[in-house]
């Protein structure tokens, strides 16, 4: 180990053992190879290749656990002590629980279940729906959802309950993704999860197809009473996996005028199980009506649209260290997804140092900028084009490897 590799070590060693005990307990990565993941339509920010690892089980179910805390630092001081623009790291110039999670599963057989619950900062953010009734009953809960896969069926699996979008690069899971912070894609241009039915079947030997019929954007009950179809396609191989995902529905409160459509796509290079690389795009708009007539709301554009572009690189150095640079860019034409018109741009890098198994630490600076006085800086809102930071997470994480 070269001297700098010791030294980078011997800093996030001793900050791990300066940060809260909870975040040095045991815990999460899913099972089923993540089922998180497995709903996704493309192959999670991970060395592919490698052969699943064992599971924690008893009996008939499989286990997996995450503990995620981390210390944030923001030159801006923003008085409301927030990252913004972040999911779900987003507390700074602090310690603090990014998440504690806990995933029980049962592969169908023909019938199985999976159930992801927490808390912690991610699970408010994730389940934050001021308009949805049940947001009290369900804020734990990550997924909850049946499996059926009839043994006669040609690999035909149908899922009914809460489950993770299939749309974009990354996933709830800290551990599993290549970077600590989520991407302004994942944070703004798709939904994080969805309520209802949905299917896939492998159709030759690449590609697995799947429809959905869900009640719409993250929510549990329905905001009125159209309904959102999902269409899901991949293209798997052994150097690279293509998907698409495509949804559309009625998504205003209380009325059914005025469609939402947003389009994922992922292409994920997987050359060997030292560098991989994915680039990720997306597209949504939505035509907007008032709440309860039914008609254009006055001073609101007709048609919002949002859109952007981002990529990532990883390169495994060791079986010890990794790095991951991120660049991405974001418009949001009409200010639909982050209440204000512009256009962002963001680059981030990752190193990570994995000290034993199930146990790894994250050192991450990022710098987000804009087009417009986006960002607080002390007390003034609104009044910088930037923000600059800087990130220490610690991750313990048991199953599905022992």
């Amino acid at each position: 180990m070269t001297v700098f590799s010791k030294c980078f070590a011997a800093f996030l060693i001793s900050s791990v053992v300066m940060l809260p005990a909870l975040a040095q307990t045991p815990s999460t990565a899913d099972p089923k190879a993540s089922d998180e993941t497995a709903a996704k339509s493309t192959p999670p920010a991970q060395e592919p290749a490698a052969p699943a690892p064992p599971t924690w089980s008893v009996g008939p179910i499989d286990f997996s656990g995450l503990v995620d805390g981390y210390y944030s630092f923001n030159s801006n001081h923003p008085a409301s002590q927030v990252n913004q623009l972040y999911n779900f790291n987003d507390k700074t110039n602090q310690f603090s629980l990014n998440m504690a999670k806990l995933s029980l599963a049962h592969t169908p057989d023909p019938v199985g279940f999976q159930i992801d619950m927490g808390f912690g900062r991610a699970f408010e953010i994730f389940n934050r729906q001021p308009t949805e009734k049940a947001a009290d009953t369900f804020r734990f809960l990550e997924q909850a959802y049946l499996s059926i896969k009839p043994p006669k069926a040609k690999g035909l699996e149908v899922d009914f309950g809460k489950f993770v979008t299939s749309a974009g690069a990354e996933v709830i899971g800290t551990n599993e993704n290549w970077n600590y912070s989520r991407s302004l894609l994942f944070s703004f241009a798709i939904p994080y999860y969805h309520f209802g039915v949905r299917t896939s079947i492998p159709i030759g030997k690449y590609f697995t197809g799947g429809v959905q019929i869900v009640n719409g954007w993250n929510n549990i009950g329905d905001n009125n009473s159209g309904k959102t179809i999902g269409l899901t396609g991949t293209i798997t191989t052994k150097k690279f996996a293509w998907s698409n995902t495509y949804y559309a529905g009625p998504e205003n409160n209380d009325t059914s005028k005025g469609w939402r459509h947003m389009y994922d796509t992922v292409v994920v290079f997987t050359p060997s199980t030292k560098f991989n690389g994915y680039i990720n795009f997306d597209y949504g708009q939505n035509t907007n009506f008032s709440l309860v007539s039914g008609v254009p709301v006055p001073g609101v554009p007709s048609l919002s649209k949002w859109y952007g572009l981002a990529g990532a690189l990883h390169l495994q150095v060791n079986s010890h260290w990794s790095f991951t640079p991120r660049v991405e860019w974001f418009k949001d034409k009409d200010g639909f997804a982050t209440g204000v018109a512009q256009d962002l741009k963001e680059f981030t890098l990752t190193g990570e140092y994995k000290m034993v198994e199930g146990l790894l630490a994250r050192l991450e600076y990022r710098r987000d900028w804009t087009n417009q006085p986006f960002f607080d800086y002390g007390g003034v809102l609104g009044s910088k084009k930037s923000q600059n930071t800087a990130t220490l997470g610690v991750l313990a994480y048991f199953g599905p490897k022992r």
